[in-house]
């Protein structure tokens, strides 16, 4: 079977998981060709990405007419469903019009490829580009649709388009599911976890808890709740509990969070430690007591699905402690696998946390049945090769 496998940028530090799906699918077997629409690096592991350059738009003031006129009915339905609505976002006009003349101006190079899929990752330029190849040569091409595609600024600009055209819409959360649902045909929905490619040692947590270890392993933006993760760590400094805190991540609200660290007194118990590799956040996941998720609706409306660091923390032997304001109620469930705390209610997070403080045996439980769902749920191998099953069905 040969893939296009279609990415926005790749590999991106903050998408391990695609990294580890792509891994995935060259270990099957799978002929796969790497595409990065915008940035990223020219090799993955020894295999080669294709990097589009956006200079090659240009092309567009002959291809694009050349297309018209070739298939122009095909092409008259994209601009149509174009015209239905505006887009989400400045942004994604942006990643729609990339991914739409990136199709156009590789319409050659895809024909040559003659891949038997175009998997596009995100819903966003991706799918746009899996949308203008099947116009122009018929290929059939499948997509992702995430947390970002769906509920950032009411979704993607050409969403339901792209999910009815696609031959298989894949999903990796049940809320994501519950969306796609209503507005393309049930049977091409499938829902299929990411996955570790290997699994951590398994470990028991730590008899006794002087001092609490506590990891948040996330990109510094609104969506993740800083704000009222820091308020969390200040009450319980208040509160009398002994801790030690990690942030792990970049992203745009460094200062604004170092600040905040600052300003509540936190400098001696919390640590920006800014962003580290895959395997560094690993070896901090096995040093932890706990994993904070405190997850919120950013005001455009983009928020988590499940993020990949929870099930990477479940399956280390870190406890976690998460938000009901996403995907993470899917695997943490509320005193069998983790807890659920709403973060704007920082005194349940302070009397969760002094009960697994004190409570070996409640860590321990917890901990098994972390590892338990990660192990029947979580690997890489397994649920890329039902994707790539459920790829060659649509493949017919």
């Amino acid at each position: 079977m040969r893939i296009l496998y279609v990415t926005t940028s790749f590999p991106v530090y903050s998408e391990t998981f695609l990294q580890r799906e792509a891994r995935a699918m060259i270990k099957a077997g799978v002929e796969v060709e790497i595409v990065s629409l915008h940035g990223g690096e020219r090799d993955f592991e020894g295999h080669p990405v294709l990097r589009f350059s956006k200079w090659e738009l240009c092309k567009l003031l002959y291809l694009l007419p050349w297309a018209f006129w070739r298939r122009g009915p095909e092409l008259m339905e994209i601009v149509r469903e174009m015209n239905a609505r505006r887009p989400a976002s400045a942004l994604n006009l942006f990643e729609n019009l990339l991914g739409l003349g990136a199709g156009i101006v590789w319409e050659k190079r895809i024909r040559e490829l003659d891949p038997d899929m175009v998997h596009c990752v995100w819903s966003s330029a991706p799918a746009a580009f899996g949308l203008m190849a099947e116009a122009l040569t018929g290929t059939r091409y499948s997509s992702g649709a995430h947390a970002y595609d769906i509920f950032e600024y009411g979704g993607d600009w050409l969403l339901e388009m792209k999910c009815a055209r696609s031959a298989l819409v894949h999903v990796s959360t049940q809320v994501a599911e519950g969306r796609i649902r209503t507005i393309c045909p049930e049977a091409k929905v499938e829902l299929i976890r990411r996955g570790l490619n290997r699994l951590p040692p398994a470990r028991d947590p730590r008899s006794e808890c002087p001092v609490l270890r506590v990891v948040c392993v996330a990109r510094l933006v609104e969506k993740k709740g800083f704000p009222l993760q820091l308020e969390i760590y200040r009450r319980m400094k208040a509160a009398g509990l002994a801790f030690e805190a990690k942030i792990i991540g970049d992203g745009p609200m460094e200062e604004e969070i170092r600040a905040g660290i600052e300003e509540l007194g936190l400098g001696a118990e919390v640590c920006l430690t800014g962003r580290l590799s895959e395997e560094a956040v690993l070896e901090q996941l096995a040093w932890a007591d706990l994993l904070f998720h405190t997850g919120i609706v950013a005001a455009s409306g983009d928020r988590d699905g499940l993020p990949n660091v929870v099930p990477e923390a479940m399956a280390s032997g870190a406890v976690v402690i998460g938000s009901p304001v996403s995907g993470v109620v899917e695997a943490v469930r509320d005193g069998e696998t983790g807890f659920i705390c709403a973060p704007w209610e920082p005194d349940a997070w302070v009397e969760r946390c002094r009960e697994l403080q004190v409570d070996g045996d409640l860590r321990s439980r917890l901990s098994q049945a972390a590892r338990a769902w990660v192990e029947r749920e979580f690997v890489a191998d397994r649920n890329t090769g039902y994707l790539l099953e459920c790829l060659e069905v649509a493949c017919g």
